[in-house]
């Protein structure tokens, strides 16, 4: 528990300084440039402070590719940019509240899904023990690295294919409908949730070992809350919205799966 606490105070004094460099670039898109970095410290604490086992290493190395990529892509997305249209409606309906609403709704609740989705992470750094190569909980693991690929897969070629796209000025005002985008609205968003499923499923054969069925089932917080908010909360509603009313992008809603890849409808 206390190594738990260590990571969630060293999360708190990131976030907390990720809030100010917001303030003085007043971009509140600095929260989007921390995020995967916060993974990477909550990660990096916990397997130092952790049994430092091989498969601490594995997903503590698998968070960091995954959070490394996600950074750096939005900061070179989002550079000379004005703050996201998000943020912006946000600075507009906040008002006089815009500072203490943004540390709160932004920077402290980010931080929250930051230590949950990262749980499975956390825990194996903390609680695996050794395991037997070929046993059931090494080959669940293995099951999980396995889709983590996938998700990686989905997530770096959905957005490579949409870099480019956007990118071809013969595009402009089209919708992305080629690739991966052709099976999925989503397969981004499709391809994050998926690689912390890997993970979970990681962490939970690497803890079964353990004897613990909870402290097992534990690391599905993480895959559950990132999917819930993807699908529900500030992935898939809020660009589907933004988009709401273009008629090419009705046409393509109509027939393509928004989340899990599927042969789109005639």
């Amino acid at each position: 528990m206390i190594p738990l606490l260590i990571a969630l105070s060293c999360l708190f004094l990131y976030m907390c300084f990720a809030f100010i460099i917001s303030l003085i670039r007043k971009d509140n898109g600095t929260a989007d440039i921390a995020y995967g970095w916060g993974f990477v410290l909550v990660a990096c604490v916990t397997y130092i402070l952790g049994t430092q086992s091989f498969h601490g290493f594995l997903v503590t190395g698998l968070a960091t590719i995954w959070a490394a990529r996600l950074s750096i892509r939005i900061y070179l997305r989002n550079r000379g940019k004005p703050e996201d249209f998000r943020y912006r409606t946000w600075r507009e309906e906040w008002g006089k509240t815009f500072v203490l609403r943004s540390f709160l709704q932004v920077y402290m609740l980010q931080g929250l899904v930051i230590f949950l989705v990262v749980l499975p992470v956390s825990l194996v750094n903390l609680y695996s023990g050794p395991i037997v190569l070929g046993s059931i909980p090494d080959l669940i693991a293995l099951l999980g690295l396995l889709i983590w690929i996938k998700g990686f897969f989905f997530e770096t070629v959905g957005d490579w294919q949409l870099t480019r796209f956007m990118r071809d000025p013969a595009n402009k005002g089209k919708i992305m409908d080629k690739g991966l985008w052709h099976y999925t609205r989503h397969p981004n968003y499709y391809g994050e949730s998926l690689m912390w499923w890997g993970i979970a499923l990681i962490s939970f054969g690497t803890l079964l070992v353990t004897g613990n069925v909870l402290l097992a089932l534990l690391p599905f917080i993480g895959p559950i809350l990132i999917t819930f908010l993807l699908l529900k909360v500030s992935g898939v509603p809020m660009l589907e919205t933004h988009f709401a009313g273009n008629p090419a992008w009705e046409a393509y809603k109509a027939k393509t799966s928004v989340f899990l890849p599927w042969f789109p409808k005639k």
